[in-house]
């Protein structure tokens, strides 16, 4: 999931063209980069910061509801877990154990509402974009989106090689 270099040339084609119109859509590659990397300085991680917004010098991204730590703690093992996979269509509900699986399944209803909004500062044009943790949420399926995966869990290298691919 966060290695660009081992993705399918469709799958880094689809993850190059949803960044390159995320980039677009707040003034170009740096402005999204740098807010990356803000994002980056929040430790632990910028999803559970209270403030539920991090700001870069030129664009600020605000979400809609505090992440408390224990459904941070089930989304960070997913995606940790899937880390490395190849499989950009993974559904996070494949868990041998009924317990873990009621465990995702409890983060999955509370996350799934939160909407993160990226906007430029200032007065420039740019129309920002919106997102959400889960692509798809279905019954028995539940996709995470790859903008939130990026943006949250993959490293600054993997946005600068999603954003370089040349189709």
């Amino acid at each position: 999931m966060c290695n660009f270099n081992k993705q399918n040339d469709d799958t880094k084609a689809l993850i190059h063209l949803l960044m390159q119109k995320c980039a677009e859509a707040v003034g170009g590659t740096n402005f999204l980069l740098s807010l990356i990397d803000a994002m980056k300085e929040k430790k632990p991680n910028a999803l559970i910061h209270s403030a539920c917004k991090v700001d870069s010098k030129e664009l600020v991204i605000k979400w809609n509801k505090i992440v408390f730590k224990d459904k941070f703690d089930v989304l960070e093992e997913i995606v940790r877990s899937h880390k490395s996979s190849e499989n950009q269509d993974f559904n996070i509900l494949t868990s041998e154990s009924q317990k873990k699986k009621k465990k995702i399944l409890n983060m999955v209803k509370t996350l799934a509402p939160i909407e993160f909004t990226v906007i430029t500062k200032g007065t420039e044009n740019h129309a920002g974009f919106n997102f959400k943790i889960f692509d798809t949420v279905e019954e028995d399926y539940v996709k995470i989106n790859p903008i939130f995966a990026a943006m949250f869990f993959c490293s600054t290298e993997y946005m600068k090689k999603a954003l370089k691919y040349e189709l």
